[in-house]
C-alpha cells in the first residue's frame, strides 16, 4: 500500500486531514505534518522523518502539499530526492484527497495515484452560480 503525507502552511494539512477523516473516515497510512511558525526551525527534519517512517512501512509515499515553491514543497522535494519511491503533488484540494483515499488499494502504485490525484484535483475546481432574482413562484 502507498502511504500519504499531507503538509502545507499553517493548519492547511491538519484542517484538510480533519475534513478527509470526517468524510471518508480516518485512513490508514495517512499523516499530516503542518508547517507552522513555531516549528519552522525543525520542520525540514520533521517532514523528512515522517516521510522516511511512512516509506519504511509502505510500498511508496505520495506527499501532498499546498503550493509549488513554498517551504513545504521545497522540503518535500528534497526528501523525495533522498528516499526512493516518493512523489510530490502540489495544489492539493479536498476532492483530490477524498478520491485518492477511496481508490487506493494494496496494488496501487505511486505513479497511478499521482496521475489520478492531478486529474481529480483539476476537476475539483469549478465555478457555479444561481441566477440572481429567480422567481420564487416557479418553485411552487
Amino acid at each position: 500500500m502507498v502511504g500519504y503525507i499531507l503538509t502545507g502552511h499553517g493548519q492547511f494539512s491538519t484542517g484538510l486531514k480533519s475534513a478527509v477523516d470526517m468524510i471518508a473516515t480516518p485512513q490508514e497510512n495517512f499523516e499530516a505534518v503542518p508547517f507552522t511558525e513555531e516549528a519552522a526551525g525543525t520542520y525540514g527534519d520533521t517532514l523528512k522523518a515522517a516521510i522516511a517512517a511512512m516509506r519504511e512501512k509502505t510500498d511508496g509515499v505520495v506527499v501532498f502539499v499546498d503550493l509549488v515553491g513554498g517551504t513545504p514543497f521545497n522540503q518535500s522535494m528534497i526528501a523525495s530526492s533522498t528516499i526512493d519511491n516518493v512523489k510530490v503533488v502540489a495544489g492539493t484540494n479536498l476532492p483530490m484527497l477524498i478520491d485518492v483515499m477511496m481508490s487506493r488499494t494494496d496494488s496501487s502504485t505511486t505513479d497511478e495515484l499521482v496521475a489520478e490525484a492531478v486529474e481529480v484535483g483539476k476537476e475539483g475546481v469549478a465555478t457555479m452560480a444561481l441566477e440572481a432574482g429567480a422567481d420564487d413562484e416557479d418553485d411552487e
